[in-house]
């Protein structure tokens, strides 16, 4: 059990990283079939369009620092 517990936790530590290449690999493919994609920026959300022009969309709430433990109530 210890090594599927290592393998786990190796798992683990490379989630975001993986996460973070995914996502801007699919950014890229939605992009590049001439799409756009929505993507915040210091509390606002634009439209971004293959020709790298930015729409704004909306002002959002700023991002909230994640900080371990914290709870979030989602509304």
């Amino acid at each position: 059990m210890p090594n599927q517990e290592n393998n786990i936790e190796e798992l683990e530590r490379r989630f975001p990283t993986l996460a973070g290449a995914a996502f801007a690999a699919t950014r890229a493919r939605v992009l590049a079939a001439g799409l756009s994609v929505l993507e915040s920026d210091q509390g606002r959300l634009y439209e971004v369009f293959p020709d790298g022009r930015r729409v704004l969309v909306k002002n959002i709430e700023p991002p909230i620092p994640n900080i371990r433990g914290r709870r979030f109530t989602i509304r």
